[in-house]
């Protein structure tokens, strides 16, 4: 599965062929090197502005931090001895910012006695400054769902936000702040082409335009700031905390950031379709960051195996059923739950925004759902007697196989027998569903009270093969090979549950299961 989409998507990053191979005169461009050479002396300056272009270097109030004589690749100095320094600071904001303005960060790297400023004309040198910004505040879309009891009208909500939820609609952009930020300076001084430096370092290594050199690679690393911890900026601050760090950056580990943080090729479907969500990609750094390394090798080694396992279920369950003949022993009632399940699963979850790669397979999984009736009836369209007189109608007969064997007697007793427990359930959880949780809407309780029916008693669905099996006193006429594969993967689903962030609800499935 990662191979596929690593294909697709390289067939999709790859650009035209790079135009700056040569130079004017057709010779092939000579390797730059770094404008700041190894053991370089460097001051650091970082400014924090409301605006995107800098120009204040004045204004006193504007300069957050400054360092002087650093060296360029030093990786033993700092309070750890890791070529690191910090500095923690409080940023004054304006009235602009707490109404969701922007807020950036300037940071200038000039060789040890120049500066910054391009208005001092003695100590300004255009190749012995470095230059990167960055805005530093996130905007994160909060969603409000409008949910109440369907049969009081009221709601736990909280009135301030029914009332933003109003004012704003149910998408509301809000500005948020993290207060850690690192800067990364890259220690690299590979003799890179210009016009040859692979993707996606190619939008980090900037060139000199007159001189053919590059300029140090400046990096913000903000990559292990969770979600979690962004908290949102509004009137009731005035000033915001701000941690800022400086560390040497290897080229090799720089990559692994580069890779990570570059906007994914299928953006031109969406942002929200194919991008992980910023959620999904913390519960990954949370288990890279709090589980136990060898916990954590199990779950890669293991969710490899998961995935083998779930491709072979698949491809058996498909074999097992196309080359199906007989249907003696097999519960046909059982399929049209099946199909019943998987659809109120589809519905409830595009009801609640989940995934589009999770909406696919459950999509999948129904048409192969629906593909197994035509295996287990005859059905056929009955073009004679048309639906409102335009549609043909769709009729279904069962099998030869199915009618002559005892299976038809069993099942239907299986599912006589199943309906006393499971339709008084169903009533009880429904009464419970209306009574006691809030909804959207009448087809918000409809489909989640399904759902949750579904997650809750699922597993008695099963008892009308196991009736049939016990009847037959056989086994032999079951897909043993995909029930194995998904038996074993319920022991891997469990596994899962200990590491990953999941509603308690899933969990207990996963057990069940």
């Amino acid at each position: 599965r990662i191979f596929i989409i690593w294909a697709i998507s390289s067939w999709f990053r790859r650009g035209p062929a790079p135009q700056e191979q040569s130079s004017a005169g057709g010779t092939p461009r000579a390797p730059s090197r770094n404008l700041f050479p190894k053991d370089t002396l460097m001051d650091l300056y970082v400014y924090i502005s409301e605006h995107e272009h800098f120009t204040d270097f004045n204004v006193s109030s504007a300069l957050f931090w400054q360092k002087r004589d650093l060296v360029y690749g030093d990786w033993t100095s700092g309070e750890n001895a890791d070529g690191c320094y910090e500095h923690y600071g409080e940023v004054d904001i304006s009235q602009s910012v707490q109404q969701n303005g922007s807020i950036y960060i300037h940071v200038y790297f000039t060789k040890s006695g120049f500066h910054p400023d391009p208005r001092q004309k003695n100590l300004y040198r255009r190749l012995a400054t470095v230059h990167t910004s960055r805005m530093i505040n996130k905007y994160k879309r909060r969603r409000f769902q409008k949910t109440k009891n369907l049969l009081t009208g009221e709601t736990e909500a909280d009135p301030e936000m029914i009332k933003r939820a109003e004012d704003y609609g149910p998408v509301e952009v809000i500005s948020h702040w993290h207060p850690n930020l690192t800067i990364n300076m890259v220690d690299d001084h590979t003799p890179w082409v210009k016009g040859s430096v692979p993707p996606p370092l190619d939008q980090y290594v900037k060139f000199d335009a007159i001189s053919g050199d590059y300029y140090p690679i400046l990096y913000f690393n903000d990559y292990w700031n969770l979600q979690k911890d962004y908290f949102p900026i509004n009137e009731t601050l005035q000033r915001l905390p701000f941690r800022l760090s400086f560390c040497p950056l290897s080229l090799w580990r720089w990559q692994l950031y580069a890779a990570q943080s570059t906007k994914s090729p299928w953006n031109f479907l969406g942002e929200d379709l194919y991008e992980q969500s910023d959620e999904e990609q913390d519960s990954v750094k949370v288990a890279l960051l709090e589980t136990n390394p060898y916990l954590l090798a199990l779950t890669i080694i293991v969710s490899i195996v998961h995935s083998i396992f779930e491709f072979l279920a698949f491809k058996n369950d498909i074999q097992f059923w196309n080359s199906r003949q007989s249907l003696e022993g097999l519960s046909v009632r059982s399929v049209f739950f099946g199909v019943f399940q998987s659809l109120v699963v589809l519905l409830y979850i595009l009801d609640n925004e989940t995934n589009f790669v999770v909406q696919v397979s459950v999509f999948i999984g129904l048409l192969i759902d629906l593909w197994k009736i035509t295996k287990v009836m005859d059905v056929r369209l009955d073009r004679e007697n048309k639906v409102a007189g335009v549609f043909p109608r769709v009729t279904f007969k069962d099998k030869s196989t199915y009618v002559e064997s005892s299976t038809k007697v069993y099942d239907d007793m299986a599912f006589r027998y199943l309906s006393w427990i499971l339709f008084p359930l169903l009533g009880c959880y429904a009464v419970y569903s209306l009574l006691y949780l809030e909804h959207k809407g009448w087809y918000s309780w409809v489909l989640s009270m399904l759902y949750g029916f579904l997650l809750t008693f699922g597993f008695i669905t099963m008892t009308p093969q196991l009736f049939i099996n016990y009847k037959l006193k056989s086994v032999a006429h079951l897909p043993w090979r995909m029930l194995t594969y998904k038996a074993l993967n319920t022991f891997i689903d469990d596994l899962f549950a200990f590491v990953i962030k999941m509603p308690m609800m899933y969990r207990i499935g996963c057990l069940r299961d």
